[in-house]
């Protein structure tokens, strides 16, 4: 039984059927998890939700910024972007099984394998956090996703403040920090102040900020932490950490990480994506 990794597939389902057929993987026998950002910018978004769904239990998928941005549309709360590629999802005749399958997902996974904690999230941990406090968060995010009231959680979702957490913090304002800590974070300041403009690579940090997971003191640095989301990143394996985004939408890799007995036993496999979209 082997337990992957795959980063941003972001609609590009042709890439996932043949990284999946490389891997040789199956159902009944291994593991899959995608780190976030199943959909959109790539062409066959409703083919990646289909095989997922489809896939049941061998396969666990966390929620990116545009999964949770497809929702938005869904609930009439957001306008679909310029180079989004939602409409065969809302238009599909399973829709409402979709969404509900995907609002059901998780924001964050935990798992010990060979003695150490395995931290799966979309984006990023603030550095004061640990492995407890990041999955307790994370499972009170889920709880309003799922439960009756995701259209007027959906409507205060957006926004960059607080741009700090507080235990003090309460309400949307609250969920506002959680849900933009694990979908959209990339650089923050030693006290934990978060940044939401910069997209570059982590060498080009804004003055007086850090990529999170270089923040002196932070408290998940002795598990390992396994994120997408950021392309201009790109691989990057070290022993605390794990980048897969390899930017398959933008003419990059979709790449799997294959995880062995113990979190140092890692093997990277990637195909490269021929359903690219252009930048711009």
């Amino acid at each position: 039984m082997a337990l992957y990794l795959i980063g941003d597939v972001q609609g590009c389902d042709e890439a996932l059927g043949r990284l999946l057929d490389t891997l040789d993987f199956s159902p009944s026998r291994d593991r899959l998890v995608l780190l976030g950002d199943l959909i959109n910018r790539g062409p066959d978004s409703l083919g990646v939700l289909r095989r997922m769904q489809a896939l049941g239990d061998a396969a666990r998928s966390l929620l990116g910024n545009h999964d949770l941005h497809l929702l938005g549309v869904a609930h009439g709360v957001r306008k679909p972007g310029r180079r989004d590629t939602l409409a065969p999802i809302l238009d599909a005749p399973d829709r409402a099984a979709l969404l509900d399958w995907l609002r059901h997902r998780a924001m964050a996974l935990h798992e010990r394998i060979g003695g150490r904690d395995l931290l799966m999230v979309h984006a990023g941990v603030l550095p004061a956090w640990t492995v407890a406090d990041t999955m307790a968060r994370a499972h009170e995010l889920e709880a309003v996703l799922r439960g009756p009231h995701l259209g007027r959680f959906l409507t205060e979702m957006y926004g960059n403040e607080p741009a700090a957490w507080s235990d003090e913090l309460a309400g949307s304002a609250r969920l506002r920090v959680i849900v933009n800590t694990l979908t959209r974070l990339r650089f923050c300041s030693p006290e934990g102040r978060m940044e939401f403009e910069a997209k570059d690579s982590a060498a080009e940090a804004p003055t007086g900020y850090l990529p999170w997971f270089d923040v002196p003191g932070r408290r998940t640095a002795g598990a390992v932490v396994a994120f997408g989301h950021w392309s201009t990143l790109g691989w990057l394996s070290r022993p605390d950490l794990l980048s897969t985004d390899t930017g398959c939408v933008w003419g990059g890799c979709l790449t799997a990480v294959r995880i062995g007995a113990t979190l140092d036993e890692r093997e990277r496999i990637e195909v490269r994506c021929s359903q690219a979209q252009a930048p711009g």
